[in-house]
């Protein structure tokens, strides 16, 4: 009696694509546990953490002091003096000082530093506020600036203490993570719509048609095409757990730099450009996922080009690493492993911060 051939069947694309998400996140999740250093000893120290209320850097800041110092005393930007002389802390750090900060902010960073405390900020924004940084950066003991371009021009304005700092991201927040269809996507990016990106986003929109892409964020209807692009366009604000969610549902995610000249969107009246990196380089690497990226004059100072990402000079070469990495589903894998582990190794707040802390603590 002959034996019965057994019909080939061919799986279904779901069951294919569940099976490279299993397998992408186990690869995740085994460079996350083998690159994750672990945090400096806790120091006898009691600091003040004002916040500016950006959630994806103030959460990642909150929970690292947590680790690194003995006490942390949370405030808020309009309590601040009452707090500071209550607890009476060897040191304030305040976040930014910009947007939400009441009009008073610098009357009482004077009064906290006749009490004898010492203060500290960490400018998060620079270039695009000089106008405002400018004044601020006199009033405090130490500047800390995630911009590499600023170093210079706050000792130029006479502030003794000033330290660069970069930004970095919160492992906690930013992760790779299993998501549904609402979030996969081949191509995203997420931010508001200024003029380099429209540009960039204009001259991509005949090549973007057919493909499955998100644009998100405020003030797409800048675009010249945005009638084309509408259909890819969520406006409006994502929240950081949200945009984590997308980042790590993405086959691809653009990453392209705010434009540093004075006008649009920036209030950037000492014309300084801007040479360091976005925290959004660190929080798509640090999700597992494929980043093509423009280029900041510091980017080679922490992640290797070609290795850890790709990088694009024009909408032309854009368009070509898209073409060829969406079809090239093992080398996008590779770019985002190394980007994870080069994340998880060095770019975290528990990795950045002992840095500032060893400033302020020194000068106590």
């Amino acid at each position: 009696m002959k034996a019965r051939k057994r019909k080939k069947h061919k799986r279904p694309r779901e069951y294919r694509d569940g099976y490279h998400e299993g397998y992408r996140l186990g690869m995740c999740e085994a460079v996350q546990r083998l690159n994750t250093p672990g945090v400096e000893a806790c120091r006898p120290f009691k600091l003040m953490y004002v916040p500016q209320g950006f959630q994806a850097i103030d959460t990642g800041v909150t929970e690292a002091l947590q680790q690194l110092v003995s006490e942390l005393v949370i405030s808020t930007p309009e309590t601040m003096l009452e707090t500071a002389a209550r607890e009476m802390p060897g040191a304030v750090l305040v976040m930014n000082g910009l947007h939400v900060f009441p009009e008073n902010h610098l009357e009482q960073i004077s009064e906290i530093r006749k009490l004898g405390i010492p203060t500290a900020i960490w400018f998060v924004d620079d270039p695009y506020f000089t106008e405002d940084t400018s004044v601020i950066c006199r009033h405090y003991d130490h500047v800390f600036t995630h911009e590499l371009g600023c170093v210079e021009f706050y000792q130029s304005l006479g502030v003794s203490s000033v330290h660069y700092l970069p930004l970095c991201v919160n492992p906690k927040m930013f992760y790779p993570r299993r998501t549904g269809p609402k979030y996969q996507y081949d191509i995203i990016f997420i931010g508001n719509a200024f003029r380099n990106r429209t540009e960039l986003f204009d001259e991509l929109a005949p090549y973007l048609k057919g493909k499955k892409v998100l644009i998100a964020g405020g003030f797409w209807e800048r675009l010249a095409t945005y009638d084309q692009l509408a259909p890819f366009i969520s406006n409006g604000f994502i929240p950081p757990e949200e945009t984590a969610n997308y980042y790590s549902g993405a086959k691809i995610v653009i990453n392209i730099h705010r434009p540093w000249e004075e006008g649009q969107d920036n209030r950037n009246s000492y014309r300084l450009p801007s040479r360091s990196i976005n925290p959004r380089t660190y929080e798509i690497s640090a999700c597992g996922t494929m980043q093509l990226t423009d280029v900041r004059e510091d980017l080679g100072n922490y992640y290797r080009p070609g290795y850890d990402l790709d990088t694009f000079f024009s909408a032309k070469e854009l368009q070509q690493k898209i073409e060829y990495y969406l079809k090239h589903e093992k080398e996008r894998r590779i770019y985002a492993l190394r980007g994870l582990r080069t994340t998880m190794r060095n770019h975290t707040f528990t990795a950045r911060l002992p840095h500032l802390l060893n400033v302020i603590a020194s000068r106590v």
